[in-house]
């Protein structure tokens, strides 16, 4: 029998309210994918969906087919609920609506 050479990695998942963070053994040349398979973590999530959420690697985005290294740390993204750079926009132009003039915040006293 071969002896094969182990590895430890972590697969991680976070929600607003709850993170979970588990560790495994798995043989070297074990992808994201398996990795992720070998945790249970789908068994804990129902809600994570492969086809949807975005993975990757200490936050690098990364392939499912991608193999881990040693002390890797495979991660599963829930989709954002909004657009970080149209939120800006949104904050810019809120921003822009309340002065007037030289800076100064509508209502202010001189």
């Amino acid at each position: 029998m071969a002896n094969v050479e182990e590895m430890t990695v972590e697969v991680a998942y976070a929600l607003p309210d709850r993170q979970v963070i588990i560790e495994l053994v798995v043989d070297r040349g074990t992808t994201l994918e398996q990795a992720l398979e070998l945790s249970g973590i789908f068994e804990q999530f129902a809600d994570i969906d492969l086809a949807n959420n975005k993975v990757g690697i200490f936050g690098k985005l990364a392939k499912l087919s991608d193999e881990l290294q040693p002390g890797d740390r495979a991660e599963i993204y829930r989709p954002l609920i909004a657009d970080p750079r149209e939120v800006r926009k949104q904050r810019a132009a809120q921003g822009k609506a309340t002065r007037k003039g030289g800076g100064k915040l509508q209502g202010a006293s001189d």
